[in-house]
């Protein structure tokens, strides 16, 4: 699956928050976005996820426009997880991770012993065991995981993911990210920690004020100064014993 942005441009009230941002997927390529706060990561992944209509622009899956195809169609060839997720009603676990087959299933269609197994499968690949639970009780760190289970029993050939890590704590942020890279899925993702982006990503997108200032491999665009130049701080760049990638700041 082959995900990209062409010319995505949005505006509110007298605001533009992208400016023209061209983004390019490869298949089963892990694409990181990151940039400050209000650099427009979580708005130009709206607009990869249709829940946000740019002004200008289109996207392409696979080389099909989005808006050509219905909401149902495109939920089968992408999944979410979302920053925020929030829940009128009392689901359990298992009732929420139920709610990735949906766009698998026919209208008024009932869960059957395929939908079932699939969604246990997912919820031990997030080691989560309290599916009887009510998702509500469930802390921040757990909600996104039990999320993270919902989009894999979407099972979709690609995969977005909005600041994923955030709640969680290092094991099971070390423990997302390799799954992640484990699912043979394309992803793009919004990143907040500089080093999970350097660890993960194939190919990160630097975004600062709504424009695109970079884009290659973590070891091109993750220098000192561009990082000074995005973030305002002072970083080094080093590599421990067996070659990953670590930025430290000063």
């Amino acid at each position: 699956m082959r995900i990209t942005t062409e010319d995505i441009r949005v505006g509110f009230h007298t605001r533009q928050i992208l400016k023209g941002i061209s983004v390019d997927s490869g298949n089963k390529e892990l694409v990181g976005i990151i940039g400050p706060n209000g650099s427009g990561k979580s708005t130009l992944l709206k607009c990869i996820y249709r829940v946000l209509k740019a002004d200008s622009g289109a996207v392409y899956l696979d080389g099909d426009e989005l808006y050509s195809m219905n909401a149902k169609s495109s939920a089968k060839k992408m999944a979410v997880v979302a920053q925020h997720n929030y829940y009128n009603f009392d689901f359990s676990v298992r009732e929420v991770v139920l709610m990735g087959r949906a766009p698998h299933k026919k209208a008024l269609e009932r869960d059957n012993a395929k939908d079932y197994q699939i969604v246990e499968e997912a919820l031990q690949r997030v080691q989560m065991e309290f599916a009887d639970r009510s998702f509500s009780t469930l802390s921040g760190g757990e909600q996104q995981r039990v999320i993270l289970a919902r989009a894999l029993a979407q099972q979709t050939p690609a995969l977005i993911l909005d600041e994923p890590t955030n709640h969680l704590d290092i094991t099971h942020q070390i423990m997302l990210m390799e799954l992640v890279k484990t699912l043979d899925v394309t992803v793009i993702s919004a990143i907040h920690d500089l080093n999970i982006a350097a660890a993960y990503c194939d190919r990160i997108y630097i975004l600062k004020d709504g424009v695109l200032e970079a884009c290659g491999t973590p070891a091109e665009v993750l220098t000192p100064e561009m990082i000074k130049k995005i973030y305002k701080v002072d970083a080094e760049v080093a590599y421990d014993s067996l070659g990953k990638m670590h930025i430290l700041f000063l």
